[in-house]
């Protein structure tokens, strides 16, 4: 008995053994063990229509070249359990368990495919007439095939509702999409190209935001998720349009310059004026 119970007990150390941290190849090297899998998304506060009082739909510009926003675009290669956020929403589309959008429409109710995302991010055949080394003077074709390369996405749109609960008696937001956007040279005019690749619904990529590390500059020991990073608006954006009955035209379509910069603030205060202007009496 005693032989029989003694065996159990060295099988069971040596099964934890082997799916234990040591068994995960892909775990970085650290003083201890790190764990950020299995994690949730924290619970939005349960919201009725009759609460929300007054609420405004905004879009906005976060461009990963601003020295806050890079959590957002490095590593530009996975590191360990390091992954940039384009490749984090990337690989979730390909798993085919959630859907992508059309970025034209900001209704987010046309799903594209994969294929569709290929082409926008110039993943594609081309054919180029290059020389014969074996016929001089004589032309041949030669297929080239490009890659998609998601270093290319160097802003994001993300598209929000700022809402005041009367039952809380505060403003909130919620995030409802984020499209990439992708700036690449074109190489027919040499110029820089800006694309809208796709949209995401937020809501169905939280689960795995919540389970991929996004970079904490400050503290090495603090981990933060990207749905931590976007919940606590740890970015830097400008607002591009909001809500309005002109097709919800942005910005840029009537001011341009320093006066596209000064509306964008005046729609950022006005909202911020909201709930301030509340509280007078």
């Amino acid at each position: 008995m005693k032989k029989i119970v003694g065996l159990s007990i060295l099988t069971i150390v040596l099964l934890v053994s082997l799916t234990g941290p040591k068994a995960n190849a892909q775990n970085e090297k650290w003083i201890y063990q790190k764990q950020l899998e299995n994690r949730h998304p924290a619970p939005y506060p349960y919201l009725r229509e009759a609460d929300v009082m007054w609420a405004k739909k905004v879009w906005r510009v976060v461009d990963l070249r601003e020295k806050m926003n890079q959590p957002l675009y490095y590593p530009t290669t996975p590191q360990g359990d390091l992954y940039s956020l384009i490749n984090v929403i990337l690989g979730e589309i390909k798993s085919g368990t959630v859907n992508a959008y059309d970025g034209d429409q900001d209704d987010m109710t046309v799903v594209i495919s994969q294929t569709d995302i290929d082409k926008k991010f110039g993943a594609n055949v081309d054919t180029i007439q290059v020389p014969d080394p074996n016929n001089p003077g004589v032309l041949t074709q030669q297929i080239i095939q490009n890659e998609a390369n998601p270093d290319e996405v160097k802003q994001y749109i993300i598209q929000e509702v700022w809402y005041f609960d009367s039952k809380l008696s505060s403003l909130q937001v919620r995030i409802l999409g984020i499209c990439p956007i992708r700036i690449s040279v074109n190489q027919e005019t040499g110029e820089p190209e800006r694309r809208r690749l796709f949209w995401i619904y937020y809501p169905d990529f939280r689960e795995t935001f919540s389970n991929h590390e996004a970079f904490n500059r400050s503290n090495d020991a603090h981990r933060i998720s990207y749905d931590d990073l976007f919940l606590q608006r740890r970015f830097s954006s400008y607002i591009q349009a909001e809500s309005n009955v002109y097709d919800n035209r942005k910005v840029g379509e009537y001011e341009t310059g320093r006066g596209a910069l000064l509306e964008s603030e005046r729609i950022k205060e006005s909202i911020f004026n909201f709930e301030q202007d509340l509280w007078e009496y």
